[in-house]
């Protein structure tokens, strides 16, 4: 059976199953051509989610966001996402995870997002407060998160706001990672999920795009080389999966498809004589990927040509800077602790209100067009927008964003070369060498 991996929407793909063979999809129609992720479908099942024990929560405020199989067509494999705390977008907001559905002709992806509301996520049993419909983690109290204890790894000690609740779970827990199909879970989208997908929401932040390019870059995280048992199964923190508290999988479970050899990609393309042992289970010493500089050779010998990542995890010279959506995501400018102290009172005073006067315009402008940004999302609510144009809006608001953060820099190193130099310090008078009385020469005997 060869790999079906011709790019195809969600709509076409719900049509074509209707046409040829009578299927009709788990969830509403609507709903599904919505959220569907364009161009990533697959003919066999992604492998069961594997087990796994939550990271302690880092700090209040982070929510957590659960793994799961994502798709890489480059390599024609499954790849795991690890889980991890995450900081909500913006107070109110909650993760409806992404989940895999069968289409009547493949398995589609569905992408997951931050909204008031959790949406459907195809009645998959992701655990830690997502028993496959709804969410029990935690609820917000006005601008707190306050955290299940029952269903999170919470220090109490640390984090207060917290309550018990113990979740009781109607549906049939399984591992099992899709929807529909064979196999699949047997779950429909109610009037409640649908309303919260229809509600105006937010596609996964910054951190979460750059954590799921790690976990691509990272072999050991593929189907075919885990076996279904990641060793990087959760993450404290997104992106760190050297660093921080990193849990392995306990349990996994891999069926490879028949046309999959044990040295083979989905493909039948040999990777290139790759052995298997060549890189370490747990990747110590490895480089992350985003790190490499774009001429460095991988280590199958192959140069990096993959141009489909983002420029955040492509190359050095975004210093592995999350890509900014909005105004309110950049980082804060890094500013002098200490005012400039040149020798000259007076140049220094005056560097510092030119300094200031533009920080504030800087400051200023950002306000703008966060303002601006945000009577766009108002208008695309009250229009009810669907989710194509709403993505053409964000990446409008990615670019305007980018534009304004390098005029930004571009200013700020413009007037640190114009600081102040300091005076220079007069050398101390250097006093000439005394010379050496020379000793009269004795008699010899």
């Amino acid at each position: 059976m060869m790999l079906f991996r011709k790019c195809i929407s969600g709509a076409r793909a719900l049509a074509l199953a209707a046409a040829v063979t009578g299927f009709l999809p788990l969830w509403p129609s609507g709903t599904a051509q919505a959220q569907v992720s364009v161009g990533i479908s697959v003919n066999f099942a992604p492998p069961a989610l594997p087990v796994y024990e939550q990271p302690l929560c880092p700090g209040e405020g982070y929510m957590w966001t659960p793994g799961y199989w994502a798709w890489d067509r480059d390599y024609g494999d499954y790849f795991w996402v690890p889980g991890t705390w995450v900081l909500a977008p913006q107070v109110g907001y909650l993760w409806t995870p992404p989940w895999w559905g069968w289409s009547g002709v493949a398995f589609v992806f569905h992408e997951g997002y931050w909204g008031p509301s959790i949406g459907f996520y195809g009645g998959i049993e992701y655990g830690y407060g997502y028993p496959g419909r709804g969410y029990y983690g935690g609820r917000w109290e006005r601008d707190r998160f306050y955290y299940n204890r029952s269903v999170n790894n919470v220090n109490v000690t640390q984090i207060h706001n917290v309550y018990s609740k113990t979740v009781v779970n109607n549906i049939n827990v399984t591992r099992v990672s899709y929807n529909g199909g064979d196999g699949g879970v047997r779950e429909h989208a109610n009037q409640q999920e649908e309303a919260a997908f229809r509600e105006r929401h937010v596609a996964a932040v910054a951190a979460q795009q750059q954590h799921i390019q790690e976990a691509r870059a990272d072999r050991a995280l593929r189907a075919s080389d885990n076996r279904g048992k990641p060793p990087i199964a959760a993450t404290d923190r997104p992106g760190q999966f050297r660093g921080g508290t990193v849990v392995a999988a306990k349990e996994g479970q891999y069926n490879p498809p028949a046309n999959r050899g044990s040295g083979n990609r989905p493909d039948n393309r040999v990777e290139n004589n790759r052995p298997a042992n060549s890189r370490p289970e747990n990747n110590v010493n490895r480089v992350p990927e985003a790190n490499r500089p774009a001429t460095t050779a991988r280590p199958d010998n192959r140069p990096e040509t993959r141009n489909d990542r983002p420029p955040n995890a492509r190359g050095p010279e975004n210093n592995n800077r999350p890509t900014s959506v909005h105004p309110k995501d950049l980082p804060k400018a890094n500013r002098a602790d200490r005012p400039p102290s040149s020798g000259n009172p007076k140049a220094d005073r005056k560097y510092e209100q030119r300094s200031d006067n533009m920080y504030k315009k800087q400051e200023q402008e950002r306000q703008n067009l966060e303002k601006k940004q945000e009577q766009q999302h108002a208008r695309a609510e009250q229009q009810r927008q669907n989710d194509a144009q709403r993505q053409q809006m964000e990446n409008q608001h990615q670019q305007q964003t980018q534009k304004m953060e390098q005029r930004h820099q571009q200013q700020q190193q413009k007037m640190q070369q114009q600081a102040p130099k300091p005076k220079p310090q007069p050398q101390p008078k250097q006093q000439p060498p005394k010379p050496q009385e020379e000793k009269p020469h004795g008699r010899g005997r």
